[in-house]
């Protein structure tokens, strides 16, 4: 009985954890998103544009969210093939049940999505930063495409739910596992 007690504590902490991270990732893209400038002030010079930028933790804020999108992915992927009762499941098993397995790709593809939609505007953002200094005298000096930021968010809290849901289909299919297995009689006792 001590074993399954702490396998119910494990389940409960992984999956603290995978929320946790998740919830974080998602409060840091918001905020990120909130705090970022809609653009820039030009200054004319000679012959040229100079954006300056208010100073803003927007790209800070968004990587510390890819930081927790990408943590909270490396928790739900990897508490899904633990052990189980001191015994480890073939990986084909866990796949071989559809609910798990499309469960299981919709996690990656919103991990992925998260990752790209997070990404892009603090890439875009930073190019912008770092690259100032505009020869067209019309230039706006925008920033990143609003809206992305808190796209991203969205889709990192998404991703720790479906990694959620993978791992309790990953329960699921462990318990069917093992009990097929103890339903199988031994080998030269029939």
């Amino acid at each position: 009985m001590k074993v399954e007690e702490a396998m119910a504590f494990t389940m409960k902490q992984t999956s603290l954890i995978v929320a946790t991270l998740g919830l974080i990732s998602f409060i840091f893209g918001v905020i990120a998103e909130n705090k970022k400038p809609a653009f820039g002030t030009a200054v004319i010079g000679k012959g040229v544009v100079i954006c300056k930028y208010p100073s803003d933790p927007s790209v800070v804020l968004g990587c510390l969210s890819v930081v927790f999108l990408a943590a909270s992915t490396a928790a739900g992927y990897l508490s899904l093939f633990y052990d189980y009762k001191g015994k480890k499941i073939p990986q084909a098993a866990l796949f071989q049940n559809t609910s798990f397995l499309v469960i299981f790709n919709i996690a990656l593809g919103t991990t992925g999505l998260a990752a790209a939609f997070l990404l892009w505007p603090i890439i875009t953002e930073q190019q912008q930063r770092v690259n100032n200094v505009h020869h067209n005298l019309q230039n706006e000096c925008p920033t990143a495409k609003t809206g992305l930021l808190g796209g991203g968010a969205f889709l990192s809290l998404d991703s720790s739910l479906f990694w959620l849901v993978a791992l309790m289909l990953a329960d699921n299919a462990r318990e069917d596992y093992f009990e097929e297995a103890a339903d199988e009689p031994v080998k030269g006792t029939a």
